[in-house]
């Protein structure tokens, strides 16, 4: 699009683009604001496509933005996941840095801190971009979420009801856009522009019914106003049209190109639908092809469309056949100016105001116009153009005041250089200068400011009418340094002549000025007779005394001398008509009088009040503010004020200049990445640039009030960057934890002291974390880094606790495992060979061992730093433990006692005292044997009764000979003098006892039983075959015998026969039965013999159901150890089962 085609904040298409992921919000909270936004007549643009992913945003879209006054973006959950949506917000953010469109955040159940930092869900989908996109245009997407989430926006999270919400959102739109729908100024305001638009609204005529477009022309000679005039229409009307457009010069877009390109333009900018209703306006149309080409799109405008067209060429809009054509007046020179002014032409105008304004160095606006209205785009807009900000305090400010036509702007003109418009002498006297007008000196340091101020006494505002005389006086008064006082010669000495009132409206308003500052006021003499000035000025000072003697004054002031509010300076100057060479000269020579007017000595006043420069126009709006509300001014307040917007002003400007720095914003995304080294140092450098630029900018205004707001500023500044901080901190800490946790290991795994390495390296990683901490402090800041410190030791000690508590454990479980080896296989060896010495020498190893693995424990203990109440706790525990191995043992060998009593007694009776098998001739005396292989058996009973690991003695050896060895008590009463009739050894503890008395006795007599068939065995055998084999051979004869003997199968059932018989035998006790009698002995058998062949088959029946046994070493092949095992466990057993008794 040619620049020369430049839209404005008034010419826009749309209102309002809302940006907006469809899923997530467009059937709820998108449709209720949309349907609320049209409602309030406001033009909204709303996509309603789904772009599938990949593809890029239309032309459309990009055009809507553009031409968009606002655009709302609702960032939902799902946002930031649309490639789509992040596209359309790059764009925006995009234009917005422009200044041409104005974004409103809405986040829609989003926090707003996790998108301006990317962190949470946002991250993840940012990360998913990463994966697939390039790294530049995920990068581009991340800036401009970072951006948009730092402009101050809604949050839903913060709203109770989305309504409430959408309205606030709507109504905050709509009163911007009613204020710019309408115009910058009312009609009557405008010069002369009511009479103009009444006369064009008739050709216009909105409201008609034809249906056709209708073609107006406006045509005026030269530049005066044509242009103005059409742009003023247009921004009225636009919002009538659905669409509109504004053609700024279609002879510069059109030149050396094809009329097509002019077509291409209008096509671009309407965007025409069919049967739209439409505005073009083409502006400075030269020839007749330019019409043509507009005119071949005419038929695609809809009913209503209307087309301005303005050009000097009237031939031409005749030629067009354009019938409602508009002559515009010629408007005087200062009416084109001010009605560029008013409108703020971007292009065209802006060239047409340096002429107006600019002249030679020079620059001039009215600052208030002559109903009293300050300008205050104008001011601002003419500051900027003189750079007044740059100047701090050295600038002088020089105002003028005098009677109507006294020649002040022609004085002003030649003493400083300006541009002010001057009478027109042979149009007569009349009000030249209305309102008061503002003016940069050129030529003259420092910068110098002069105010031309409206007449006094003239006939427009009549003789009654003194409100704004005195308004601008004190206005000038009170902002200026230098007070020009313009008076004609010939009025010194008179009483009514012209200055007496003036001087009288000055003094009168200076009293309405708390602690004003003292002001020079310096009287001009006009057309200066032949009478010498040291005759005048005498006259003149007189005067000057009487009017302010005459003034009224308040109870403060009543004897205050004038001298201590004003310096008076006269100065006379010839007539510039009758002696214009001499009016020069005197002039020339009075301007030296301003170089350097602020220095110690020159010309200007006190400058102790002074507001700096970059606070000019906001302290002359406010004190014209107060001004007009007939208010007294305090200086020094308002000072104060000046002071306080000014520095905040520069603070906010700092700290958004601060937010979207580039240095800082690559830095915070460096610390979401990972570690930062010299974080500190660059951020401290960054803020530092931000604090000085606030210094530089705020370093004239009131000393209080800028140290305050630079605290402010610098607050805010470290609350947006401590996030930052800590997160710095906690990589540092993190990284020094791992780091720790890695050579600690380390150092293990080399064989280092666990007490050294752990206090070697804690003392270095806490070191490496205090330097790095302070590489990342800011000096701006008193941020204390204890927390996270505290934090990080308490980190290493929980890691060094559980690295201690493994070792501790591995090194007990080595030290257990070495002391279990070294006791557990000896002490089993001597307890199976049980004697006299067995527990003597079961303490000597237990000592012995226990000893040596306490040695070892208790020096690699030494090595933990642990305390001392631990370390004899786990040694203790440890000896415990040596001493549980022996108990251990002890028991799991008592449990095997009878075995071990059976075994005995079997390598006695089948040995002899050299340890050989016994031959057996029948001469050996059995029972002598059998005694003493009992005897020894109960000797290995007697040892394993007990723990003896102490220095205790015990008599229970006696005990058990006497009980089971003692023939004689076998015939005593078991409750009489048994003493084995008890579950406790006298003077032994339980928690030493290993088999009880009463389980001694069960012991034993099960041990006897199964030991007696061994004696009679041996006692009945000699060199003949058994009886049994005997008494077959009897009974069947030799040959039925062998037949037997050769048939196994009848060998087997004999066989079982017998084993049945051996069972009933034994359970009978027939042996037993018969020792009282025969008699006594039958009776008792034939009670018993039902049911113990009973038992004896359930026996059998039950042994059968049973299932394996899974350890092969638990089935021995003698049941002396189950037996044994049942007597152990429930020694009632064996006593019910025995009839010895």
């Amino acid at each position: 699009m040619s620049s020369s085609i430049t839209p404005t904040t008034s010419l826009r298409k749309y209102d309002v683009f809302l940006s907006f992921r469809g899923p997530d919000t467009r059937r709820n909270f998108i449709s209720f604001l949309y349907k609320e936004l049209v409602q309030r007549n406001i033009r909204t643009f709303k996509d309603d496509k789904e772009l599938e992913s990949g593809q890029r945003i239309s032309p459309e879209l990009d055009r809507a933005i553009e031409e968009s006054k606002f655009a709302v973006v609702v960032v939902s959950a799902n946002y930031a996941a649309s490639t789509w949506c992040l596209e359309e917000l790059v764009k925006i953010m995009d234009v917005e840095n422009k200044g041409s469109l104005t974004v409103i955040p809405v986040f829609h159940g989003v926090d707003p801190c996790h998108v301006r930092r990317q962190i949470g869900q946002v991250a993840v989908q940012l990360e998913k971009h990463e994966m697939r996109e390039d790294r530049e245009k995920v990068l581009s997407w991340r800036q401009a979420l970072t951006n948009l989430a730092s402009i101050s926006g809604v949050c839903t999270l913060k709203w109770e009801d989305d309504s409430m919400m959408v309205d606030e959102i709507a109504k905050r739109i709509s009163t911007v856009i009613d204020t710019t729908r309408k115009p910058t100024r009312t009609g009557s305001n405008l010069v002369g522009i009511d009479a103009h638009m009444k006369a064009l609204s008739r050709l216009v005529d909105l409201n008609s019914s034809k249906k056709n477009v209708r073609v107006v022309g406006i045509w005026a000679r030269g530049g005066n106003g044509r242009s103005a005039l059409a742009k003023f229409v247009y921004q009225n009307i636009c919002q009538h049209f659905e669409s509109h457009c504004f053609l700024e010069n279609v002879k510069r877009t059109s030149q050396d190109r094809h009329m097509s390109h002019l077509r291409q333009e209008v096509l671009k900018r309407v965007q025409v639908e069919s049967n739209q209703k439409v505005l073009l306006v083409a502006n400075e149309v030269n020839k007749l092809e330019h019409f043509d080409a507009l005119a071949e799109d005419f038929s695609c405008f809809g009913p209503g469309s209307i087309v301005i067209i303005t050009t000097q060429d009237k031939q031409l809009l005749v030629s067009a056949g354009i019938k409602l054509v508009y002559e515009v007046e010629l408007l005087r020179f200062r009416k084109v100016r001010e009605l560029f002014r008013q409108l703020g032409f971007r292009v065209r105008e802006r060239a047409i105001e340096s002429v107006l304004y600019k002249s030679e160095g020079c620059c001039s606006v009215q600052l208030i116009d002559g109903d009293g209205i300050y300008n205050v785009s104008g001011i601002d807009h003419f500051i900027k153009e003189v750079k007044l900000g740059e100047c701090g305090l050295s600038y002088a400010v020089v105002s003028i005041m005098g009677p109507q036509s006294s020649g002040k702007s022609t004085l002003l003109n030649s003493l400083f250089g300006t541009n002010f418009m001057e009478m027109d002498a042979f149009k007569g006297r009349s009000q030249t200068t209305k309102g008061i007008w503002l003016a940069r000196c050129a030529g003259i340091e420092p910068c110098t400011l002069v105010m031309d101020l409206e007449g006094t006494d003239g006939r427009e505002r009549g003789e009654d009418d003194t409100a704004f005389e005195k308004q601008s006086a004190l206005f000038a008064l009170a902002i200026s340094d230098i007070v020009l006082i313009n008076m004609w010669c010939h009025d010194i000495g008179r009483e009514q002549a012209a200055n007496k009132p003036l001087l009288k409206t000055v003094f009168q308003v200076m009293m309405r000025l708390f602690s004003p500052r003292k002001t020079t006021m310096l009287f001009v003499i006009r057309d200066k007779t032949r009478t010498p000035l040291e005759n005048l000025e005498p006259v003149l000072r007189e005067d000057i005394q009487k009017i302010w003697d005459s003034v009224p004054k308040p109870e403060a002031h009543k004897e205050t001398p004038m001298s201590d509010f004003f310096n008076v300076e006269v100065v006379a100057l010839s007539s510039y008509e009758e002696k214009e060479e001499q009016f020069k000269e005197q002039v020339a020579s009075l301007r030296q009088r301003f170089m350097h007017s602020i220095a110690p000595g020159g010309l200007a006043g006190d400058r102790r009040g002074v507001i700096p420069a970059s606070g000019f126009a906001f302290s002359a709006d406010q004190i014209w503010r107060v001004i007009k509300e007939n208010k007294d001014l305090d200086l020094p307040a308002h000072k104060v004020m000046v002071a306080t917007v000014r520095c905040e002003e520069i603070a906010n400007e700092k700290f958004s200049h601060f937010i979207s720095n580039e240095d800082w914003r690559k830095l915070d995304e460096e610390v979401q990445a990972g570690p930062v080294s010299n974080f500190g140092k660059r951020l401290t450098s960054i803020l530092g640039s931000c604090l000085s630029e606030y210094d530089g900018e705020a370093t004239f205004f009131d000393e209080g009030v800028r140290s305050s707001k630079r605290h402010q500023l610098q607050e805010k500044l470290l609350q947006l960057v401590n996030p930052a901080f800590q997160d710095v901190l906690g990589h540092i800490r993190f990284g020094m934890l791992e780091k720790f946790k890695a050579s600690f290991d380390k150092a293990l795994e080399i064989g280092e002291g666990f007490s050294s390495a752990s206090s070697a390296w804690f003392k270095s990683c806490m070191a490496q974390f205090d330097e790095e901490c302070a590489g990342a402090i800011v000096e701006q800041a008193d941020w204390d880094t204890a927390k996270v410190r505290d934090k990080l030791v308490r980190d290493i000690e929980v890691h060094i606790s559980s690295i201690r508590t493994s070792k501790l454990s591995e090194l007990t479980s080595q030290y257990e495992s070495k002391l279990h080896g070294a006791l557990s296989e000896p002490v089993e060896a001597l307890l199976e060979g049980a004697n006299d010495e067995t527990w003597r020498t079961v303490k000597k190893l237990h000592r012995r061992e226990t000893e040596s693995a306490v040695s070892g424990f208790s020096s690699a203990l030494a090595c933990f730093d642990i305390e001392e109440e631990i370390r004899d706790k786990m040694v203790k525990s440890l000896q415990e433990y040596s001493r549980g191995v022996i108990e251990s043992k002890a028991k799991e060998e008592a449990g095997r006692v009878l075995m071990r009593m059976k075994e005995r007694f079997g390598t006695i009776f089948s040995h002899d005292s050299d340890s050989m098998p016994r031959v057996w001739t029948g001469k050996e005396d059995i029972r002598a044997i059998t005694k003493a292989a009992r005897s020894a058996s109960l000797k290995l009973l007697s040892v394993m009764v007990v723990i003896r690991l102490g220095d205790e003695t015990d008599n229970i050896e006696k005990t058990l000979s006497v009980a089971l060895l003692d023939p004689t008590t076998s015939k005593k009463s078991i409750t009489a003098s048994d003493p084995l009739a008890s579950s406790t050894w006298d003077e032994i503890p339980s928690s030493r006892t290993l088999i009880t008395p009463v389980q001694c006795k069960s012991i034993w007599r099960q041990f006897k039983t199964e030991t007696e068939y061994t004696e009679a065995n041996k006692r009945g055998s000699n060199w003949l075959p058994p009886p049994w084999a005997i008494l077959a051979l009897i009974l069947l004869g030799f040959n039925e015998f062998m037949t037997l003997l050769r048939n196994p199968l009848y060998l087997g059932l004999l066989f079982v026969g017998f084993l049945l018989l051996k069972a009933l035998w034994t359970q009978l006790d027939i042996p037993g039965e018969f020792r009282n009698g025969v008699v006594p002995g039958l009776i008792s058998i034939s009670a018993k013999f039902v049911p113990t062949v009973m038992n004896l088959l359930k026996n059998l029946a039950a042994e059968g159901e049973a299932p394996p046994t899974a350890n092969p070493e638990n089935r021995r092949p003698s049941n002396n150890t189950s037996s044994h095992a049942s007597s152990s466990e429930n020694p009632t057993e064996h006593k019910s089962g025995s009839k010895t008794d």
